[in-house]
């Protein structure tokens, strides 16, 4: 694929995660899949520092606030010892049973909190403390809810149960979901598709040389490309998305106000900049203005890729794509109210760059991620 080339918005949203994370610049870096030193030469050209200061967004007034109720609670906590630290990396049991032995001076629930585990946990394992199977349990509805909350409250007992097995946990649907009952954790539910495209225009179409065969057997091959949209307190952000269809990865993206051709021009050229596919690949996406218009198609004939389109009205002939935003609008979007456009932005880059390319199972790639699954395509070629 040779060296990736970052666009422009790409940088700035990665910049902005990396003043905002609180985490070390290489940790943004291999979260993101790329040179920490890269990272920290963006923030030095993109970044604010001292002496150039910005005006406050919406956004970050919101993270401000957020920020501040955050240091109140942290305040409000500083009572309980600082010996409680080194328990964080003991197991669960241990944990409970320091705050079983300090319950008389501090709150069990601010305890709960600072050692990372639950409530209910706790409680439950003060009627059997000594009980094997309540240990377990209590040992697995930890790690059931650390997946459940890095998955982004995405994860059902099917893929929990896959998740667990890379831990070397191995344990039945049933209990995990008996478990998940007990501790309240329902996944999100898709939508149904709704139906976006104007195909109103004067361009030419192309066939439709897909024609639903969503298997390939290596990367940029097949390309995938549709548009989205994400309301905020401040209007409309569209959302525009290459994804190649051998490992379901995102391989570009852009973001805008305007649904003007521009959004998936910039997208297809992340796509190849990051890419470099050989002439042959097939571009397939609905027959949108935006993809049927001339300036598109001047890049797909120049990067010499064979133009496929969907039939007029049918989502189901680009359902990879219309699934990727289903998935990013029940695990993101339903579940978070966007007071801007910035806000929205954020969280959708890293959304799309930290988890679902790099984190989040799918059950198609054998409960890899597109980029394991490409990883290890790579290893067994």
């Amino acid at each position: 694929m040779g060296r990736r080339k970052y666009s422009d918005e790409f940088k700035e949203e990665a910049v902005k995660l990396a003043q905002r994370s609180g985490v070390a610049m290489s940790q943004t870096a291999k979260e993101l899949g790329i040179n920490a030193e890269m990272l920290r030469s963006w923030v030095r050209q993109f970044g604010t520092g001292p002496g150039g200061e910005k005006r406050i967004s919406p956004a970050e007034h919101s993270e401000l606030i957020r920020l501040r109720r955050e240091l109140r609670r942290v305040t409000e906590e500083r009572d309980i010892p600082k010996k409680s630290s080194r328990y964080l990396h003991e197991g669960t049991a241990v944990r409970y049973r320091f705050i079983e032995d300090n319950a008389s001076q501090f709150h069990v629930v601010a305890m709960c909190r600072v050692l990372r585990v639950s409530t209910s946990g706790f409680y439950d394992w003060l009627k059997d403390p000594d009980g094997i199977r309540g240990r377990e349990d209590v040992e697995l509805s930890e790690q059931i809810t650390k997946i459940f909350e890095e998955s982004k409250e995405s994860y059902g007992s099917r893929r929990i149960r896959r998740a667990l097995r890379k831990l070397e946990k191995y344990c039945s649907r049933g209990r995990i979901r008996r478990l998940m009952r007990r501790l309240g954790l329902i996944a999100k539910r898709r939508r149904r598709f709704h139906i976006t495209t104007n195909s109103k225009h004067c361009f030419d179409v192309h066939p439709n040389l897909l024609e639903r065969n969503f298997s390939v057997d290596g990367p940029d091959q097949v390309w995938v490309s549709d548009i989205t949209y994400i309301w905020t307190d401040e209007g409309w952000l569209f959302l525009a998305t290459v994804i190649d269809l051998f490992s379901r990865k995102v391989v570009g993206w852009s973001m805008s106000e305007s649904l003007k051709s521009q959004i998936a021009i910039d997208a297809l050229e992340m796509a190849i900049a990051a890419r470099n596919p050989a002439p042959g690949l097939i571009h397939h996406s609905d027959r949108g203005v935006q993809y049927a218009c001339g300036d598109y198609q001047k890049i797909i004939r120049r990067a010499g890729m064979r133009p496929s389109m969907s039939r007029k009205g049918d989502c189901w002939d680009n359902s990879v794509a219309e699934s990727f935003f289903s998935t990013l609008k029940k695990e993101l979007v339903w579940r978070t109210k966007f007071t801007s456009r910035e806000q929205a932005r954020r969280e959708i880059f890293e959304f799309i760059e930290v988890f679902y390319n790099r984190q989040r199972m799918h059950s198609y790639l054998g409960y890899l991620s597109p980029v394991e699954f490409e990883a290890a395509a790579t290893k067994a070629a």
